[in-house]
């Protein structure tokens, strides 16, 4: 049987950006997504868990979700950055990252490895198959979890009854689209998402509802 996973939902303020921490049962190591602008969240859900952290995996580079790296690093100085190629540049650049348009410069410690698609992650024991999926980002990615179900930690690409904006310097609504069609359509109707705001959902439900991309 493929294994579960241990998710915890971490929602940061003043975006409402989800964070994940990611672990097996038994284990005491984690991976950790997306960490927002209370980083400080995470390390108290690492503290009651007993967790270490092994990776931090970053959607794309827009602020409300790297704004915690720098802190996620100081806590675990050995545990790998890992953000797409495309979206590499924004770490430390808060003009790209958007930072510098809400009256505050975020950045960020540089990647020590940047992926694209058909690239695997592998840490804490879980293994995570990476899509390039830009649109609302010029380099967002997408990273799979082959289990029962499987499970999508999507970002900013598709939420429940939405999608990503699409407004941005360097987004793409076109590209946005049909990357989630050809791309999160073909997987599984129960596979999970786990998107970068509001609650999870499933890849059979936004078919079928998603004002955006419905079937109908």
């Amino acid at each position: 049987m493929p294994p579960t996973l241990n998710i915890r939902t971490l929602v940061s303020m003043p975006f409402e950006e989800n964070s994940y921490v990611v672990w097996l049962p038994g284990s005491t190591e984690c991976v950790v997504f997306d960490p927002g602008l209370q980083p400080e969240l995470i390390e108290e859900c690492l503290s009651e868990e007993g967790l270490t952290l092994s990776a931090i995996l970053n959607t794309h580079g827009h602020a409300d979700h790297i704004a915690g790296n720098d802190a996620m690093k100081r806590l675990a100085p050995d545990a790998p950055l890992v953000i797409g190629e495309g979206d590499a540049f924004m770490l430390e650049n808060a003009d790209a990252n958007l930072s510098a348009g809400f009256g505050f410069a975020i950045v960020s410690p540089p990647a020590e490895r940047t992926v694209s698609e058909g690239d695997t992650v592998e840490a804490a024991g879980l293994r995570f198959s990476v899509l390039d999926l830009p649109g609302h980002s010029p380099g967002h990615i997408v990273f799979v979890f082959e289990g029962a179900p499987t499970r999508v930690f999507g970002g900013d690409v598709l939420f429940r009854g939405g999608i990503g904006r699409y407004d941005f310097p360097g987004s793409d609504g076109r590209r946005l689209l049909d990357g989630i069609r050809r791309k999160l359509f073909t997987l599984p109707d129960d596979a999970v998402v786990y998107p970068g705001h509001g609650p999870t959902t499933t890849i059979g439900h936004e078919k079928r509802t998603n004002p955006f991309l419905s079937e109908r």
